[in-house]
């Protein structure tokens, strides 16, 4: 079977690797230069950094698994530290435990001063219905635990509101300890503790893992293909690839579309529009990274921080790379990571290089005014802006996702995948890459 895979991040290379596998012949057709979506790979301050994803959920096997099996695993390693602070209320103070920000210890809480009065509300059952996180986590543990605590964990995962995400599909964690949120993180808390790491990364950079899955999977791959249109043609499909002055046509026996979801509406309009209007009620946050590197090594508190949104910080967190791993200290420099931007924020996202940079910066060193008082201005520093890089689960967004997955299962030989359906980390997004060339490779039809 010839199958075009279109999208070359890492649900397509993944798909890619899966079909390749199973025997079958596969192109992969990538409209931007490189391959690897999100995760990338490039040198600051003479330190090759990610500029993208650095990390892998280590709990899901989907990721680390994949790492192992395309020649990584030697270089999979885990964070040398994985304290936490929650930048508020002035200062750098401890990340209590929680379960997705449902705090577990309310001793710690309250030590901590992130939170300054009462926690707590009355139980209430689950929903039958959707609803955001924000209104869920409000009513059964309080608004101060959403603000100082959900938020800005939500953030670093989708970029969004807890106000806007859905309960079911952003924070299925949280859905699960209804009636009583804080009764139920206490009582998972005192259970047997995972002692397994949270998560993974690989020396040298998660940004090498593309290459290395493109390599072993034997596909093809076209980068700077723009696919205008996918069309059923006889027992296959017709793609049309390339400007409207040379258009290309290339016939296929299946396809899988790896791409945004607003890509995979446009392309579905024809062929499957109950899923094209589904998808294109799926927004997308705009982020951007600044990378900063001093070229001395000092200590830093913990691996990093969060910031609460309600603080009205331009920065939304910031990873202590060099404290975190072990390779990146190696380079005897010291490196942190600062990202902006949330859903609905495109404002400070307009900003010049320059200005996000200065401003990332402004904010560290008021993070740090008691860590590291007198932090210098670093040697180098670049911009990694993320356009439209993450697709936002708001409320409803479980009932889209079936619509969806209901109209292409009724087009044979045509799957869909990737960041935009039922999870925006790594080992889901492979994940949704597998299930999709199972579902293809079952077409009794192939």
């Amino acid at each position: 079977m010839h199958v075009a895979v279109v999208g070359a991040g890492m649900a397509g290379l993944t798909a890619a690797l899966r079909l390749g596998s199973a025997g079958h012949d596969v192109v992969v057709l990538e409209g931007s230069p490189r391959i690897g979506g999100k995760l990338l790979l490039g040198e600051v301050g003479g330190v090759t950094l990610d500029l993208g994803a650095e990390s892998v959920l280590a709990r899901r096997p989907e990721a680390t698994g994949l790492i192992r099996e395309v020649g990584l695993g030697d270089d999979l390693v885990h964070p040398r530290t994985a304290s936490a602070s929650v930048w508020t209320r002035g200062r750098l103070r401890p990340m209590p435990p929680t379960v997705m920000g449902v705090p577990s210890d309310l001793d710690a809480l309250t030590a901590s001063g992130i939170v300054t009065g009462p926690v707590g509300g009355a139980p209430a059952a689950l929903p039958a219905d959707d609803v955001s996180v924000g209104a869920f986590v409000a009513e059964r543990a309080g608004r101060e635990v959403v603000d100082r605590l959900v938020e800005p964990l939500l953030g670093g995962v989708y970029a969004g509101h807890a106000d806007r995400l859905s309960l079911f599909a952003a924070a299925p964690q949280i859905a699960a300890l209804a009636p009583d949120l804080l009764a139920s993180a206490a009582a998972a808390r005192s259970g047997p503790a995972d002692t397994s790491p949270v998560f993974a990364g690989v020396r040298g950079g998660v940004g090498r893992l593309p290459a290395a899955v493109a390599a072993a999977s034997g596909a093809t791959i076209r980068t700077g293909v723009t696919v205008r249109s996918v069309a059923p043609e006889g027992d296959g499909w017709r793609l049309l690839l390339g400007p409207v002055s040379s258009i290309e046509t290339l016939d296929v026996d299946a396809v899988v579309l790896a791409v945004p979801a607003p890509a995979a509406s446009r392309l579905l309009t024809t062929v499957a529009p109950e899923a094209a209007f589904a998808l294109a009620a799926v927004e997308y946050a705009s982020v951007a990274l600044v990378t900063m590197v001093w070229e001395e090594s000092f200590e830093l508190p913990g691996s990093g921080f969060l910031v609460p949104p309600v603080d009205g910080t331009r920065i939304k967190a910031a990873t202590f790379s060099s404290s975190k791993w072990d390779w990146t200290a190696a380079s005897g420099r010291t490196v942190v990571r600062t990202s902006l931007g949330r859903a609905g924020e495109s404002t400070t996202l307009l900003a010049d290089d320059r200005t996000l940079a200065d401003g990332a910066l402004s904010d560290l060193r008021s993070a740090l005014a008691e860590a590291c008082p007198d932090l210098p201005d670093p040697a180098d520093r670049h911009v990694q802006r993320w356009g439209g890089g993450l697709p936002q689960y708001d409320v409803g967004h479980g009932a889209r996702i079936d619509a969806v997955d209901r109209a292409v299962a009724g087009v044979r030989g045509l799957e869909v995948c990737g960041a935009a359906y039922r999870g925006v980390g790594i080992p889901a997004v492979i994940d949704s890459a597998e299930a999709a060339v199972a579902r293809l490779l079952a077409d009794p039809g192939e």
